[in-house]
């Protein structure tokens, strides 16, 4: 069929984690794109634990409520792309020799049960060719992705329950990187760092794609808890503290009680993250990138949790690599744009994945 007979409908983002969900809708401008619709709602606690939905009914209602209450455009389509969680995704490159594209289906699930932790009965399988920036292959490489089944379902069940229609579902750290890594190309390997209010994302870049992805169990709402406990306050002074003060210890009081509070989080956040690199560096796998690279030498930093003053600084000076804050609008915004979005950028950090989910549904 010709492509200019084939319906295209309208897609918007909706990124859903445990304790809040994020919308983001794109239009196609003569040069770029262009945010027209977003918005963002809190999750009540126990509807989403660790990924797992555990109210359907109610996050249903949530997500109703969100887009009636949308920023800018109102959104007409029903059409939705959805984040799935990273925490209960597996994610690997497998190498195939070569073959035709109709011979890869087979090929993968023989070789998804060689490294998928779980019965394939029991999981939803996904792949990607990934195109090397070297031509001289004789190989393939494919992105592997699964998840259980169960999950899948029940976030397939929920957005239909708030009367949408899911045409995309992508593991997070797939949209996260396509807001970020600027053409969706890296020739060196890049670590993205996705801070949350409950944990915080790892995902590896090289070439075209994610080559390894993470968790940790710390996070933005945990920096808080410690000042909150190390300063005898409650939650709501301790995170006004974090803003106010960040990581400063050159400060007088209250920033320098604020920096002593933060020492034990941020030295477990460091060694975590620091631990995660090097096993990517000593256990790397072939990349095909156009020079032999091991070191991971520039992290990028994004979500909500990255506005803490002097977090870069801090990190740079601890793992001994460039540092920068992510720009959700790299591959968004033409170069030459003059256009001040709808969306501070601070704020937009928050909206990375919601962003990178909106424009998989805008070229899709």
């Amino acid at each position: 069929m010709l492509d200019f007979l084939i319906l295209h409908p309208k897609t918007f983002g909706l990124d859903i984690s445990d304790f809040s969900l994020k919308i983001a809708q794109l239009e196609k401008r003569k040069r770029g794109f262009q945010l027209t619709s977003f918005n963002e709602a809190e999750i009540d606690k126990g509807v989403v634990v660790d990924g797992e939905i555990k109210k359907e009914d109610r996050l249903a209602e949530i997500i109703r409520t969100a887009l009636q209450d949308i920023k800018g455009k109102p959104i007409r389509t029903k059409y939705v792309a959805v984040s799935l969680p990273e925490e209960k995704a597996f994610l690997q490159i497998v190498q195939l020799p070569k073959m035709k594209e109709q011979e890869i289906d087979q090929a993968i699930r023989f070789e998804a049960e060689n490294y998928i932790p779980y019965s394939i009965d029991t999981v939803y399988l996904d792949h990607a060719i990934v195109s090397p920036l070297q031509n001289s292959l004789d190989h393939i490489d494919v992105l592997l992705a699964s998840l259980p089944r169960v999950i899948v379902d029940s976030y397939v069940s929920v957005i239909k329950k708030a009367g949408l229609i899911p045409k995309i579902l992508e593991v997070e750290s797939l949209s996260l990187t396509r807001a970020v890594v600027e053409k969706e190309t890296s020739p060196i390997p890049l670590l993205i760092v996705d801070i949350g209010s409950v944990r915080t994302k790892l995902s590896i870049y090289s070439g075209h794609s994610v080559r390894f992805t993470t968790s940790i169990p710390i996070s933005s709402g945990q920096f808080t808890n410690a000042i909150a406990k190390a300063l005898h306050i409650d939650k709501k002074k301790a995170e006004e503290l974090k803003k106010a003060h960040g990581i400063d210890s050159k400060e007088e009081s209250p920033g320098k009680e604020v920096f002593e509070a933060l020492i034990p989080a941020l030295t477990d956040f460091v060694e975590q993250v620091n631990k995660y690199m090097e096993y990517y560096e000593t256990h790397i796998p072939h990349q095909h990138l156009r020079s032999v690279e091991r070191k991971i030498k520039r992290i990028i930093l994004c979500g909500g949790g990255v506005n803490l003053r002097g977090l870069p600084e801090f990190l740079m000076r601890e793992l001994k690599t460039g540092v920068v804050i992510g720009n959700p609008w790299i591959n968004i915004l033409s170069p030459d744009s003059k256009e001040i979005p709808p969306l501070a950028f601070q704020d937009s950090l928050r909206y990375t994945t919601a962003l990178g989910l909106a424009l998989r549904g805008v070229k899709d």
